[in-house]
């Protein structure tokens, strides 16, 4: 159970009910993250504006930012943000066999040798501390352009503060992403 209660949808402050509305349309539910977030109404407000400008059409595929997503949120342990990635990945055109290998990246002929540099980035920032080396800074850019990394660290970053948000405040899943996880195998111990 959410150690803060979601707001009901109707108890939501006017100038969010539209853009709470349009996040539905666009995932499918209403986020209780979002809800809980409400209760700061400015904030929900500048946190939608860092995620549309993240996931707006871009250099970087939808699909490579759904991975590093889920990437980031596995790595960090975020159960909630984990079946939020998956769930969005697979309805952003990602196989299940994707989905289910992310842990087997480095091996897997599944990812491309790009997609392996910017998941290895994403692990690794996703440890506290962070545990990106120049090394691996040096092959992303090998198959990145400098717009790209800043979006891939967009995306990491993102995910790094929805991640401690949701693990602090145990946000309950949504059913929808709940089931259409559950028989995912996420579970895959780390590689790390």
């Amino acid at each position: 159970m959410s150690r803060i209660s979601p707001l009901a949808p109707e108890q939501l402050p006017v100038e969010l009910r539209e853009t709470m509305q349009a996040g539905e349309a666009i995932m499918g539910f209403t986020p209780n993250d979002g809800l809980i977030m409400a209760r700061h109404p400015q904030m929900l407000q500048a946190f939608l504006g860092l995620v549309q400008s993240i996931y707006q059409p871009s250099a970087l595929s939808t699909e490579l930012k759904k991975l590093l997503g889920l990437m980031t949120s596995s790595a960090s342990g975020c159960q909630y943000c984990q079946a939020h990635t998956a769930f969005g990945a697979l309805n952003n055109g990602v196989s299940q066999q994707k989905v289910e290998a992310i842990w087997e990246y480095q091996k897997n002929n599944l990812f491309s040798e790009a997609e392996k540099e910017a998941l290895d980035v994403a692990r690794n920032a996703a440890l506290v501390p962070n545990a990106v080396t120049d090394e691996q800074f040096e092959r992303l850019q090998a198959h990145f352009s400098d717009e790209q990394i800043v979006e891939i660290v967009g995306v990491i970053s993102l995910f790094g503060f929805l991640n401690r948000w949701n693990a602090t405040f145990q946000t309950d899943i949504e059913a929808l992403p709940a089931q259409a996880t559950e028989n995912l195998n996420l579970a895959a111990e780390k590689q790390y």
